[in-house]
């Protein structure tokens, strides 16, 4: 979760938009460095249901960002071997925008070295609303018995779909909450939370993060660590 870029620019006596520029460029060295670190699956909140409630100005500089990385980088993200997917609902972004997301997932969709998802114009309530919403049509076209839904089955509707829940969660800029992120699939994540705004949560920090998730027991309910004899 990429928190804080607005204020690491304040705090510099920058105009926003220098801190959404610096919280892009580091998007590419975190991935690089999880990639180092033998991560397979990276999930990152770019853009939220709730972000087109900023002001008109901050929004269209959002949207430019998102254009310039599909544009100016998603041929080295290809050279590295990285599978980039979108989550979220797309409808709402410029005609533009969404071929850009297309054409960014065709172009690396036979790549296995790191999946890389972002998460844009998605919410955790909109993603259990819509799996709710195909499966009751699903229902309804007789092509689904109701007595044979699953939680199994219903993570299959959800935008990760087959991906692997989270492991760890990280926020960055000293937020304590998860606003609407992975709700569903978040039910058993371990979080990490750092005051660091994203643009300066580099490779050490988060080897941190890493060290810090080594160090705890994951029980998932029952008494013995996950992975106990």
């Amino acid at each position: 979760m990429m928190d804080g870029n607005h204020r690491w620019a304040r705090r510099r006596r920058l105009p926003g938009a220098a801190g959404h520029r610096a919280g892009a460029r580091n998007l590419k060295t975190v991935a690089q460095a999880c990639a180092d670190e033998g991560v397979e699956y990276l999930t990152l909140f770019a853009f939220s249901t709730e972000n087109w409630n900023r002001p008109k100005r901050e929004v269209n500089q959002l949207l430019d960002l998102m254009r310039s990385v599909l544009n100016d980088d998603i041929e080295e993200l290809d050279a590295q071997n990285v599978r980039l997917r979108f989550i979220g609902d797309r409808g709402r972004f410029p005609a533009d925008l969404q071929t850009l997301m297309q054409r960014a997932e065709g172009m690396t969709r036979t790549n296995d070295q790191l999946h890389l998802t972002i998460a844009a114009n998605f919410g955790g309530r909109w993603d259990i609303a819509q799996a709710a919403r195909r499966l009751a049509h699903a229902v309804h076209a007789g092509e689904l018995d109701p007595d044979a839904i699953t939680e199994e089955r219903f993570a299959r509707f959800l935008s990760l779909g087959s991906l692997p829940p989270p492991d760890l969660c990280i926020r960055t800029g000293g937020e304590r909450r998860i606003s609407n992120f992975l709700l569903w699939d978040c039910a058993y994540t371990e979080f990490y939370f750092t005051d660091d705004f994203w643009p300066d949560f580099d490779a050490a920090r988060l080897g941190v993060a890493f060290e810090d998730y080594a160090s705890r027991q994951r029980r998932f309910g029952s008494r013995r660590a996950a992975g106990a004899v």
